[in-house]
């Protein structure tokens, strides 16, 4: 399984472990700030759950109520005194508890259906987390006495179910491209070292730092998935008009669309139309010459070359018409309906297929648009087309 997620999540962490370092290191310069960071905190916090709930990233928005939850009970000691706020191992492992539950269910509505079960999953984490420590007081006498079991004794209770939670949050963060589950993961390793009192900060400014990065990793996602098309994880139309703005007078356009789409789709099925769309997005972006590509729309792709001649990117163009016809793709023949044709395997049971693309290509003339040079790179697809396709024009 392929990590995409090791990138933003390293990034992040480092980014997050440098921040920290500053602050503990001028801890004096803004140890007289405290109370006003004290105050602040809780309308950060409030923002960042507001934006976060608007944007469908209810995770962070019930993240953010955790903070305001526990920095109200730290703060105010009749809420504190005599209660579970006391016992250090319940509430080191609850707070776990919590950010693996977090990781595990998916980001909806905040006021839905499912707030409700939501909720009592987060109940549910308390009374488990303090149902698990009282037995362990017994472990003792439930383990066989062997030199293993009385090695292992002290861990039990709280250091294999810390790892356990790392190992899942630190996976998850790392399978996938999600800025969420970093915080997550972030908040995890933060909360374990300032409850173990490795890393000694006040929490009013722990929140703070978490709430900022909260706020950056909604605001990046939601940038992802506006700008970001879902299924080729290329940059969408609304990319391509922002990077418009930005080209200077010379640059080369092409139009890319796959060769009877159309008809493969409907031969054999969305699910591996998908799947060439997919290929197809994967070989574009090993283009070389500086070429950009966007996902125009359908099976129709765009890239652009700034401050490169027709000349130049057409040899780009033809390599990667090349790679992408010498492609063998295998796909499962469509036509095996019963269970018995599926539970036997023959050799007909995959199919060897090649798709090809067309391209036109148009280098912007002067006084030319940036639309008007899209449609010049068009008129040349449809040329390409015209030609019997699998081609290059200009």
């Amino acid at each position: 399984m392929k990590l995409k997620g090791v990138k933003s999540t390293f990034l992040s962490l480092g980014g997050v472990a440098c921040l920290l370092a500053l602050l503990i290191y001028f801890q004096a310069q803004w140890q007289g700030q405290l109370p006003l960071i004290s105050y602040l905190v809780y309308p950060l916090l409030v923002i960042t759950a507001v934006f976060s709930a608007q944007f469908n990233r209810s995770r962070v928005a019930i993240l953010c109520a955790f903070w305001v939850i526990f920095l109200t009970a730290k703060s105010y000691p009749e809420f504190s005194s005599n209660s579970l706020m006391d016992d250090a191992q319940w509430l080191l492992l609850c707070g776990a508890s919590l950010l693996m539950l977090l990781a595990i269910i998916k980001d909806r509505d905040l006021l839905s259906v499912h707030s409700i079960s939501r909720l009592i999953f987060i109940i549910l984490c308390g009374v488990m987390t303090f149902a698990w420590l009282k037995l362990s007081q017994n472990f003792e006498f439930l383990l066989p006495q062997t030199d293993f079991w009385l090695k292992l004794l002290p861990y039990i209770a709280v250091t294999i179910p810390l790892v356990f939670i790392g190992l899942l949050l630190t996976w998850r963060s790392l399978s996938q491209n999600n800025l969420t589950l970093t915080a997550l993961l972030i908040t995890l390793i933060v909360w374990c070292l300032n409850q173990l009192n490795i890393v000694a900060l006040p929490w009013s400014v722990i929140a703070v730092v978490l709430s900022s990065f909260y706020l950056f990793a909604v605001s990046t996602d939601s940038y992802y998935l506006a700008y970001r098309d879902d299924l080729t994880s290329l940059p969408t139309r609304r990319a391509l008009n922002q990077l418009a703005l930005s080209l200077g007078r010379r640059y080369t356009v092409a139009m890319l669309d796959i060769d009877h789409f159309k008809k493969f789709n409907d031969t054999y099925g969305h699910d591996i139309g998908d799947q060439v769309l997919k290929l197809v997005a994967a070989k574009m972006t090993g283009v070389s010459g500086g070429g950009k590509i966007y996902r125009y729309g359908g099976e129709e792709f765009t890239i652009v070359f700034p401050r490169k001649t027709v000349e130049q990117a057409i040899p780009e163009l033809d390599n990667l018409r090349q790679s992408i016809a010498n492609y063998d793709m295998v796909i499962r023949n469509p036509k095996r309906t019963d269970k018995s044709a599926r539970n036997t395997k023959k050799n007909n049971d995959y199919k060897t297929v090649n798709v090809t693309v067309s391209i036109g290509v148009a280098q912007r003339t002067s006084k030319q648009s940036f639309d008007q040079a899209l449609k010049s790179a068009d008129l040349a697809l449809y040329r390409a087309k015209k030609k019997g396709r699998n081609n290059v024009s200009q």
